[in-house]
Protein backbone atom coordinates (compact mmCIF):
# COMPACT_ATOMS: atom_id res chain seq x y z
CA UNK A 1 0.00 0.00 0.00
CA UNK A 2 1.42 3.92 -0.58
CA UNK A 3 -1.04 4.58 2.13
CA UNK A 4 0.96 8.28 3.65
CA UNK A 5 3.07 8.10 7.09
CA UNK A 6 -0.20 10.03 8.27
CA UNK A 7 -2.52 8.38 7.92
CA UNK A 8 -3.17 6.06 10.96
CA UNK A 9 -4.37 2.22 10.83
CA UNK A 10 -5.86 1.51 14.39
CA UNK A 11 -8.24 4.09 15.02
CA UNK A 12 -10.69 1.55 16.02
CA UNK A 13 -10.40 -0.81 18.92
CA UNK A 14 -9.80 -3.98 17.59
CA UNK A 15 -13.14 -5.95 18.62
CA UNK A 16 -14.89 -3.14 17.07
CA UNK A 17 -13.82 -4.06 14.23
CA UNK A 18 -13.73 -7.49 14.62
CA UNK A 19 -17.37 -6.72 15.28
CA UNK A 20 -17.73 -4.62 12.19
CA UNK A 21 -16.55 -7.80 9.94
CA UNK A 22 -19.08 -10.42 11.64
CA UNK A 23 -21.02 -11.83 9.14
CA UNK A 24 -23.31 -9.64 7.50
CA UNK A 25 -25.90 -11.95 6.92
CA UNK A 26 -26.29 -14.36 9.85
CA UNK A 27 -27.35 -17.98 9.08
CA UNK A 28 -31.26 -18.62 9.82
CA UNK A 29 -32.40 -20.88 13.14
CA UNK A 30 -34.55 -23.54 12.56
CA UNK A 31 -37.79 -22.17 13.20
CA UNK A 32 -37.03 -19.00 10.57
CA UNK A 33 -36.12 -21.97 8.13
CA UNK A 34 -39.22 -23.31 8.64
CA UNK A 35 -41.13 -20.37 8.54
CA UNK A 36 -39.38 -18.82 5.48
CA UNK A 37 -39.58 -22.45 3.55
CA UNK A 38 -43.23 -22.32 4.16
CA UNK A 39 -43.87 -18.91 2.44
CA UNK A 40 -42.85 -20.59 -1.28
CA UNK A 41 -45.41 -21.77 -3.05
CA UNK A 42 -43.11 -24.44 -5.08
CA UNK A 43 -44.37 -22.93 -8.03
CA UNK A 44 -44.65 -24.56 -11.97
CA UNK A 45 -42.43 -23.60 -14.08
CA UNK A 46 -41.09 -21.15 -11.09
CA UNK A 47 -39.39 -18.23 -12.70
CA UNK A 48 -36.87 -18.21 -9.81
CA UNK A 49 -34.87 -21.14 -11.85
CA UNK A 50 -34.78 -19.07 -15.03
CA UNK A 51 -33.42 -16.30 -12.85
CA UNK A 52 -30.78 -18.56 -11.44
CA UNK A 53 -27.95 -18.75 -13.90
CA UNK A 54 -26.83 -22.37 -12.75
CA UNK A 55 -30.45 -23.34 -12.72
CA UNK A 56 -31.34 -24.56 -9.35
CA UNK A 57 -34.32 -26.39 -9.11
CA UNK A 58 -35.37 -23.79 -6.17
CA UNK A 59 -38.43 -25.12 -5.70
CA UNK A 60 -37.59 -28.37 -4.94
CA UNK A 61 -35.14 -28.03 -2.88
CA UNK A 62 -36.74 -25.59 -0.63
CA UNK A 63 -39.75 -28.03 -0.33
CA UNK A 64 -36.89 -30.56 0.81
CA UNK A 65 -35.93 -28.32 3.67
CA UNK A 66 -39.43 -27.99 4.40
CA UNK A 67 -39.81 -31.97 4.78
CA UNK A 68 -36.53 -31.71 7.10
CA UNK A 69 -34.45 -33.37 3.93
CA UNK A 70 -32.01 -30.87 4.89
CA UNK A 71 -29.35 -33.25 3.15
CA UNK A 72 -31.23 -33.68 -0.04
CA UNK A 73 -32.01 -29.98 -0.34
CA UNK A 74 -28.17 -29.80 -0.20
CA UNK A 75 -27.28 -32.38 -2.97
CA UNK A 76 -30.32 -30.79 -5.27
CA UNK A 77 -28.71 -27.80 -5.03
CA UNK A 78 -24.79 -28.78 -5.51
CA UNK A 79 -25.21 -30.91 -8.61
CA UNK A 80 -26.54 -27.44 -10.59
CA UNK A 81 -23.50 -25.37 -8.67
CA UNK A 82 -20.98 -27.22 -6.77
CA UNK A 83 -20.15 -23.65 -5.55
CA UNK A 84 -23.94 -23.47 -4.01
CA UNK A 85 -22.13 -22.51 -0.51
CA UNK A 86 -20.53 -19.48 -1.54
CA UNK A 87 -23.30 -18.31 -4.06
CA UNK A 88 -25.54 -18.46 -0.92
CA UNK A 89 -23.96 -15.49 0.29
CA UNK A 90 -22.10 -13.67 -2.28
CA UNK A 91 -24.89 -13.34 -5.39
CA UNK A 92 -27.00 -10.84 -5.74
CA UNK A 93 -30.57 -12.90 -5.00
CA UNK A 94 -32.39 -9.12 -5.32
CA UNK A 95 -31.84 -9.16 -8.31
CA UNK A 96 -31.69 -12.06 -9.83
CA UNK A 97 -33.98 -15.09 -7.95
CA UNK A 98 -35.82 -13.04 -5.43
CA UNK A 99 -36.54 -10.18 -7.83
CA UNK A 100 -38.31 -12.42 -9.76
CA UNK A 101 -39.99 -14.26 -6.98
CA UNK A 102 -43.63 -14.49 -7.24
CA UNK A 103 -44.13 -13.48 -3.62
CA UNK A 104 -42.14 -10.55 -4.40
CA UNK A 105 -45.50 -8.25 -5.27
CA UNK A 106 -47.85 -6.36 -3.61
CA UNK A 107 -45.62 -5.05 -0.94
CA UNK A 108 -44.65 -8.42 0.10
CA UNK A 109 -41.11 -9.57 0.80
CA UNK A 110 -39.97 -12.47 -1.75
CA UNK A 111 -38.74 -16.03 -0.27
CA UNK A 112 -35.09 -15.72 0.87
CA UNK A 113 -34.07 -18.26 -1.56
CA UNK A 114 -30.44 -17.32 -0.18
CA UNK A 115 -30.53 -17.72 3.06
CA UNK A 116 -32.40 -20.74 2.61
CA UNK A 117 -30.24 -22.02 0.22
CA UNK A 118 -27.32 -21.39 2.58
CA UNK A 119 -28.95 -23.37 5.03
CA UNK A 120 -29.53 -26.27 3.36
CA UNK A 121 -25.87 -26.68 2.01
CA UNK A 122 -24.46 -26.02 5.59
CA UNK A 123 -26.40 -29.18 6.68
CA UNK A 124 -24.90 -31.17 4.17
CA UNK A 125 -24.21 -34.06 6.25
CA UNK A 126 -20.77 -34.69 7.09
CA UNK A 127 -21.54 -38.46 7.76
CA UNK A 128 -23.18 -39.14 4.74
CA UNK A 129 -21.07 -40.44 1.62
CA UNK A 130 -19.52 -37.68 -0.28
CA UNK A 131 -22.17 -36.96 -3.21
CA UNK A 132 -20.68 -37.31 -6.35
CA UNK A 133 -18.49 -40.03 -8.01
CA UNK A 134 -16.06 -40.14 -10.68
CA UNK A 135 -16.76 -42.17 -13.71
CA UNK A 136 -14.39 -44.31 -15.02
CA UNK A 137 -10.94 -42.86 -16.19
CA UNK A 138 -11.30 -41.65 -19.77
CA UNK A 139 -7.27 -41.46 -19.87
CA UNK A 140 -7.74 -38.02 -20.82
CA UNK A 141 -6.05 -35.10 -19.04
CA UNK A 142 -7.58 -31.27 -19.41
CA UNK A 143 -5.73 -28.55 -18.02
CA UNK A 144 -7.49 -25.66 -16.75
CA UNK A 145 -5.78 -21.54 -16.07
CA UNK A 146 -7.46 -20.08 -13.03
CA UNK A 147 -8.31 -21.97 -9.40
CA UNK A 148 -11.39 -19.06 -9.53
CA UNK A 149 -15.15 -19.85 -9.82
CA UNK A 150 -14.81 -21.09 -13.26
CA UNK A 151 -12.16 -23.12 -13.19
CA UNK A 152 -13.07 -25.10 -10.12
CA UNK A 153 -16.84 -25.67 -11.39
CA UNK A 154 -14.93 -26.65 -14.61
CA UNK A 155 -12.77 -28.92 -12.89
CA UNK A 156 -15.22 -30.75 -10.49
CA UNK A 157 -17.44 -31.93 -13.25
CA UNK A 158 -14.67 -32.65 -15.48
CA UNK A 159 -13.26 -34.94 -12.59
CA UNK A 160 -16.93 -36.30 -11.81
CA UNK A 161 -17.07 -37.64 -15.95
CA UNK A 162 -13.60 -39.37 -15.30
CA UNK A 163 -11.07 -36.89 -16.39
CA UNK A 164 -7.79 -36.12 -15.33
CA UNK A 165 -7.65 -32.41 -14.19
CA UNK A 166 -4.73 -30.13 -13.75
CA UNK A 167 -5.41 -26.20 -12.68
CA UNK A 168 -2.71 -23.84 -13.09
CA UNK A 169 -3.30 -21.01 -10.91
CA UNK A 170 -1.20 -17.77 -10.70
CA UNK A 171 -1.82 -16.82 -7.09
CA UNK A 172 -0.91 -18.93 -3.44
CA UNK A 173 -4.22 -20.03 -2.95
CA UNK A 174 -7.22 -20.97 -5.01
CA UNK A 175 -10.48 -19.44 -4.88
CA UNK A 176 -10.63 -16.24 -6.77
CA UNK A 177 -12.89 -13.94 -6.35
CA UNK A 178 -14.01 -15.78 -3.53
CA UNK A 179 -10.89 -15.64 -2.11
CA UNK A 180 -9.56 -12.43 -2.95
CA UNK A 181 -12.21 -9.97 -4.03
CA UNK A 182 -15.59 -10.66 -1.88
CA UNK A 183 -16.18 -8.03 1.42
CA UNK A 184 -14.91 -9.99 3.90
CA UNK A 185 -18.19 -9.54 6.03
CA UNK A 186 -19.91 -11.45 3.00
CA UNK A 187 -17.56 -14.37 3.30
CA UNK A 188 -16.13 -14.99 6.46
CA UNK A 189 -14.55 -17.84 8.55
CA UNK A 190 -12.04 -18.79 5.44
CA UNK A 191 -15.13 -20.06 3.99
CA UNK A 192 -13.78 -20.03 0.31
CA UNK A 193 -11.15 -22.31 1.95
CA UNK A 194 -12.82 -25.10 3.26
CA UNK A 195 -15.69 -25.01 -0.08
CA UNK A 196 -12.62 -25.67 -2.70
CA UNK A 197 -11.76 -28.48 0.28
CA UNK A 198 -15.33 -29.84 -0.66
CA UNK A 199 -14.74 -29.65 -4.50
CA UNK A 200 -11.31 -31.17 -4.33
CA UNK A 201 -12.67 -34.24 -2.45
CA UNK A 202 -14.34 -35.80 -6.32
CA UNK A 203 -10.61 -36.88 -6.73
CA UNK A 204 -8.71 -36.46 -9.93
CA UNK A 205 -7.55 -32.56 -9.76
CA UNK A 206 -4.11 -31.25 -9.26
CA UNK A 207 -3.69 -28.06 -8.32
CA UNK A 208 -0.43 -26.04 -9.34
CA UNK A 209 -0.13 -22.68 -7.51
CA UNK A 210 2.29 -19.85 -8.72
CA UNK A 211 2.05 -20.82 -12.47
CA UNK A 212 1.01 -18.11 -14.07
CA UNK A 213 0.36 -17.89 -18.39
CA UNK A 214 2.13 -16.14 -20.01
CA UNK A 215 5.28 -16.01 -17.39
CA UNK A 216 5.61 -20.20 -16.14
CA UNK A 217 3.43 -21.50 -18.68
CA UNK A 218 2.04 -20.59 -22.10
CA UNK A 219 -0.87 -21.69 -23.91
CA UNK A 220 1.09 -23.14 -26.72
CA UNK A 221 2.52 -25.61 -24.13
CA UNK A 222 -0.80 -26.52 -22.63
CA UNK A 223 -2.29 -27.30 -26.24
CA UNK A 224 0.66 -29.42 -26.82
CA UNK A 225 0.44 -31.20 -23.57
CA UNK A 226 -3.11 -31.35 -22.95
CA UNK A 227 -6.44 -33.00 -24.17
CA UNK A 228 -8.40 -29.48 -23.95
CA UNK A 229 -7.74 -26.51 -22.33
CA UNK A 230 -10.02 -23.83 -20.03
CA UNK A 231 -9.22 -20.55 -19.93
CA UNK A 232 -10.56 -19.05 -16.44
CA UNK A 233 -8.16 -16.22 -15.84
CA UNK A 234 -10.45 -13.26 -14.85
CA UNK A 235 -9.32 -9.60 -15.33
CA UNK A 236 -5.97 -8.78 -13.90
CA UNK A 237 -5.78 -5.00 -15.12
CA UNK A 238 -7.49 -2.00 -13.96
CA UNK A 239 -8.90 0.78 -15.48
CA UNK A 240 -7.35 3.92 -15.09
CA UNK A 241 -8.96 7.79 -13.95
CA UNK A 242 -6.57 8.99 -16.82
CA UNK A 243 -6.41 12.34 -14.81
CA UNK A 244 -3.66 14.26 -13.28
CA UNK A 245 -2.50 13.76 -9.89
CA UNK A 246 -3.47 10.13 -10.04
CA UNK A 247 0.00 8.95 -9.46
CA UNK A 248 0.47 10.60 -5.82
CA UNK A 249 0.40 8.60 -3.20
CA UNK A 250 -3.08 7.57 -1.49
CA UNK A 251 -4.52 6.79 -4.69
CA UNK A 252 -5.41 3.27 -4.52
CA UNK A 253 -6.53 0.67 -6.67
CA UNK A 254 -9.81 -0.91 -4.93
CA UNK A 255 -9.88 -4.07 -5.74
CA UNK A 256 -5.72 -4.74 -4.58
CA UNK A 257 -7.04 -2.95 -1.46
CA UNK A 258 -9.89 -5.55 -0.91
CA UNK A 259 -7.33 -8.61 -1.48
CA UNK A 260 -4.94 -7.15 1.53
CA UNK A 261 -7.87 -6.39 3.78
CA UNK A 262 -9.07 -10.75 3.20
CA UNK A 263 -5.53 -11.71 3.49
CA UNK A 264 -5.04 -9.83 6.26
CA UNK A 265 -5.66 -11.55 9.73
CA UNK A 266 -5.06 -8.38 12.70
CA UNK A 267 -7.34 -6.16 10.72
CA UNK A 268 -6.70 -3.00 13.03
CA UNK A 269 -3.20 -3.53 10.85
CA UNK A 270 -4.64 -1.84 7.86
CA UNK A 271 -4.02 2.33 6.72
CA UNK A 272 -7.37 3.37 6.34
CA UNK A 273 -7.76 7.36 5.14
CA UNK A 274 -9.85 9.65 7.07
CA UNK A 275 -11.60 11.08 4.58
CA UNK A 276 -12.20 8.58 1.43
CA UNK A 277 -13.29 9.28 -1.76
CA UNK A 278 -14.81 6.55 -3.79
CA UNK A 279 -14.92 6.56 -7.72
CA UNK A 280 -17.51 4.21 -8.94
CA UNK A 281 -21.10 3.01 -9.38
CA UNK A 282 -20.43 -0.97 -8.95
CA UNK A 283 -20.43 -3.86 -6.58
CA UNK A 284 -16.92 -2.90 -5.90
CA UNK A 285 -17.50 0.70 -5.17
CA UNK A 286 -19.50 -0.45 -2.44
CA UNK A 287 -17.77 -2.72 -1.05
CA UNK A 288 -14.34 -1.08 -0.52
CA UNK A 289 -16.88 2.09 0.96
CA UNK A 290 -18.37 -0.15 3.71
CA UNK A 291 -15.67 -1.35 4.43
CA UNK A 292 -13.78 1.23 4.74
CA UNK A 293 -16.33 2.76 7.43
CA UNK A 294 -16.26 -0.47 9.10
CA UNK A 295 -12.19 -0.16 9.47
CA UNK A 296 -12.94 3.51 10.87
CA UNK A 297 -12.79 6.03 7.97
CA UNK A 298 -14.68 8.98 9.26
CA UNK A 299 -16.04 10.23 5.90
CA UNK A 300 -16.93 8.29 2.73
CA UNK A 301 -18.08 9.37 -0.43
CA UNK A 302 -18.74 7.72 -3.29
CA UNK A 303 -18.33 9.50 -6.78
CA UNK A 304 -20.37 8.65 -9.75
CA UNK A 305 -19.86 10.60 -12.81
CA UNK A 306 -24.02 9.74 -13.88
CA UNK A 307 -27.13 10.02 -11.76
CA UNK A 308 -27.92 7.27 -9.33
CA UNK A 309 -30.48 5.40 -10.93
CA UNK A 310 -27.60 4.13 -13.41
CA UNK A 311 -25.62 3.04 -10.58
CA UNK A 312 -24.10 -0.82 -11.49
CA UNK A 313 -24.72 -1.77 -7.67
CA UNK A 314 -28.11 -2.95 -7.00
CA UNK A 315 -30.25 -1.09 -4.91
CA UNK A 316 -29.49 -3.22 -1.83
CA UNK A 317 -26.08 -2.64 -1.96
CA UNK A 318 -26.88 1.20 -2.06
CA UNK A 319 -29.08 0.97 1.01
CA UNK A 320 -26.15 -1.30 2.63
CA UNK A 321 -23.71 1.61 1.91
CA UNK A 322 -25.61 4.10 3.22
CA UNK A 323 -27.07 2.50 6.54
CA UNK A 324 -22.92 2.00 7.12
CA UNK A 325 -22.64 5.72 6.86
CA UNK A 326 -21.29 6.44 3.12
CA UNK A 327 -22.41 9.16 0.75
CA UNK A 328 -22.80 9.46 -2.56
CA UNK A 329 -22.37 12.51 -4.88
CA UNK A 330 -23.61 11.78 -8.60
CA UNK A 331 -23.64 13.51 -11.88
CA UNK A 332 -19.66 14.61 -11.15
CA UNK A 333 -16.34 13.09 -13.14
CA UNK A 334 -13.15 13.23 -11.88
CA UNK A 335 -11.17 16.29 -13.29
CA UNK A 336 -8.01 16.82 -10.68
CA UNK A 337 -6.28 15.21 -7.47
CA UNK A 338 -4.64 17.62 -5.80
CA UNK A 339 -1.14 16.68 -3.98
CA UNK A 340 2.18 16.16 -4.51
CA UNK A 341 4.92 13.43 -3.27
CA UNK A 342 3.48 12.86 0.15
CA UNK A 343 0.20 12.31 0.15
CA UNK A 344 -3.21 13.99 -1.30
CA UNK A 345 -5.66 16.22 -0.27
CA UNK A 346 -8.36 17.54 -1.96
CA UNK A 347 -10.35 15.86 -5.56
CA UNK A 348 -11.66 18.17 -8.02
CA UNK A 349 -14.94 17.47 -10.34
CA UNK A 350 -16.48 18.59 -13.08
CA UNK A 351 -20.49 18.35 -12.63
CA UNK A 352 -22.38 16.47 -15.16
CA UNK A 353 -25.78 16.54 -16.93
CA UNK A 354 -27.75 14.20 -18.83
CA UNK A 355 -29.68 16.17 -22.56
CA UNK A 356 -32.41 14.72 -24.00
CA UNK A 357 -30.65 12.22 -26.22
CA UNK A 358 -29.26 9.92 -22.62
CA UNK A 359 -25.44 11.41 -23.43
CA UNK A 360 -23.28 12.33 -20.27
CA UNK A 361 -22.39 16.41 -20.97
CA UNK A 362 -19.63 17.64 -19.09
CA UNK A 363 -19.73 21.23 -17.58
CA UNK A 364 -17.75 23.90 -16.19
CA UNK A 365 -19.15 24.07 -13.00
CA UNK A 366 -16.61 22.47 -10.65
CA UNK A 367 -16.89 20.85 -6.86
CA UNK A 368 -14.02 20.10 -4.84
CA UNK A 369 -13.94 17.68 -1.65
CA UNK A 370 -10.91 17.11 0.95
CA UNK A 371 -9.50 13.29 1.00
CA UNK A 372 -6.77 11.87 2.09
CA UNK A 373 -7.57 8.29 0.30
CA UNK A 374 -8.86 8.14 -3.30
CA UNK A 375 -9.92 4.81 -4.40
CA UNK A 376 -10.58 3.55 -7.79
CA UNK A 377 -13.79 1.48 -8.21
CA UNK A 378 -13.65 2.18 -12.32
CA UNK A 379 -14.17 -1.64 -13.34
CA UNK A 380 -11.53 -4.13 -14.20
CA UNK A 381 -10.29 -5.32 -18.06
CA UNK A 382 -8.88 -7.78 -19.23
CA UNK A 383 -5.00 -8.20 -20.15
CA UNK A 384 -4.71 -10.36 -23.40
CA UNK A 385 -0.73 -10.66 -23.45
CA UNK A 386 -0.70 -13.95 -21.03
CA UNK A 387 -2.12 -15.94 -24.44
CA UNK A 388 0.59 -14.93 -26.73
CA UNK A 389 1.63 -12.61 -29.21
CA UNK A 390 1.36 -14.46 -31.96
CA UNK A 391 -1.53 -15.48 -34.24
CA UNK A 392 -2.00 -18.54 -32.58
CA UNK A 393 -4.34 -17.31 -29.28
CA UNK A 394 -7.83 -16.84 -29.15
CA UNK A 395 -9.72 -14.09 -30.59
CA UNK A 396 -10.93 -11.35 -29.17
CA UNK A 397 -14.68 -9.96 -28.64
CA UNK A 398 -15.03 -5.90 -29.32
CA UNK A 399 -14.59 -5.30 -25.70
CA UNK A 400 -11.44 -7.27 -25.72
CA UNK A 401 -12.24 -10.40 -23.67
CA UNK A 402 -12.28 -13.69 -25.65
CA UNK A 403 -14.71 -14.79 -27.97
CA UNK A 404 -16.60 -17.81 -27.08
CA UNK A 405 -19.22 -19.41 -28.82
CA UNK A 406 -22.32 -21.10 -27.39
CA UNK A 407 -20.42 -24.23 -25.75
CA UNK A 408 -17.54 -21.54 -24.62
CA UNK A 409 -15.30 -22.64 -27.40
CA UNK A 410 -12.70 -19.88 -28.39
CA UNK A 411 -11.65 -19.77 -32.03
CA UNK A 412 -9.18 -22.72 -31.13
CA UNK A 413 -10.76 -25.88 -30.91
CA UNK A 414 -9.16 -27.58 -28.23
CA UNK A 415 -9.47 -24.38 -26.09
CA UNK A 416 -12.23 -23.20 -23.91
CA UNK A 417 -12.99 -19.72 -21.81
CA UNK A 418 -15.43 -18.76 -19.28
CA UNK A 419 -16.03 -16.44 -15.95
CA UNK A 420 -14.39 -13.09 -16.52
CA UNK A 421 -12.69 -13.25 -19.42
CA UNK A 422 -15.29 -13.40 -21.60
CA UNK A 423 -18.00 -10.75 -21.95
CA UNK A 424 -20.69 -11.37 -18.95
CA UNK A 425 -22.28 -9.70 -15.78
CA UNK A 426 -19.16 -10.92 -14.06
CA UNK A 427 -21.06 -12.41 -11.29
CA UNK A 428 -19.64 -15.49 -9.13
CA UNK A 429 -22.86 -17.58 -10.36
CA UNK A 430 -22.08 -17.17 -13.57
CA UNK A 431 -18.65 -17.95 -13.73
CA UNK A 432 -19.76 -21.39 -12.15
CA UNK A 433 -22.48 -21.23 -15.29
CA UNK A 434 -19.74 -20.92 -17.79
CA UNK A 435 -17.36 -23.34 -16.27
CA UNK A 436 -20.36 -26.53 -15.85
CA UNK A 437 -21.47 -25.48 -19.50
CA UNK A 438 -17.72 -25.95 -20.86
CA UNK A 439 -17.53 -28.78 -18.86
CA UNK A 440 -20.11 -30.52 -20.87
CA UNK A 441 -18.48 -29.20 -24.03
CA UNK A 442 -15.18 -30.31 -23.65
CA UNK A 443 -16.51 -33.53 -22.59
CA UNK A 444 -18.61 -34.44 -25.60
CA UNK A 445 -15.52 -33.30 -27.67
CA UNK A 446 -13.26 -35.73 -26.19
CA UNK A 447 -16.14 -38.36 -26.04
CA UNK A 448 -16.61 -38.10 -29.83
CA UNK A 449 -12.16 -38.67 -29.69
CA UNK A 450 -12.54 -41.59 -27.59
CA UNK A 451 -15.25 -43.32 -29.53
CA UNK A 452 -13.24 -42.45 -33.15
CA UNK A 453 -10.64 -44.26 -31.78
CA UNK A 454 -12.67 -47.50 -30.95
Amino acid sequence: MSFTHDIKSNRLLDVVINENFSDIAPPLSDKQVLVASERCLFCYDAPCITACPTGIDIPLFIRKINTGNNHGAAKEILSANILGGSCARVCPTETLCEQVCVRNKHEEKPVEIGRLQRYAVDHLDPAQPYPFTRAKSTGKHIAIVGAGPAGLSCAHQLACDGHQVTIFEAADKSGGLNEYGIALYKLVDDFAQTEIEFVLKIGGIDIQYQKALGRDISLAQLRENYDAVFLGIGMSDVNALNIPGEQYPGVEDAVAYIEDLRQETQLSNLPVGRRVIVIGAGMTAVDIAVQSKKLGAQDVTIVYRRDKSAMGASQHEQDLAQQNGATFICNAQPKEIIGDESGITEMVFNKTETDDNGKLVVTDNLISLPCDVVFKAIGQKFESSPLGNNSDKPALDQRGRIAVNDNFQTSLNDVYAGGDCINGKDLVVEAVDHGNKAALAIHQQLKQIINQGE
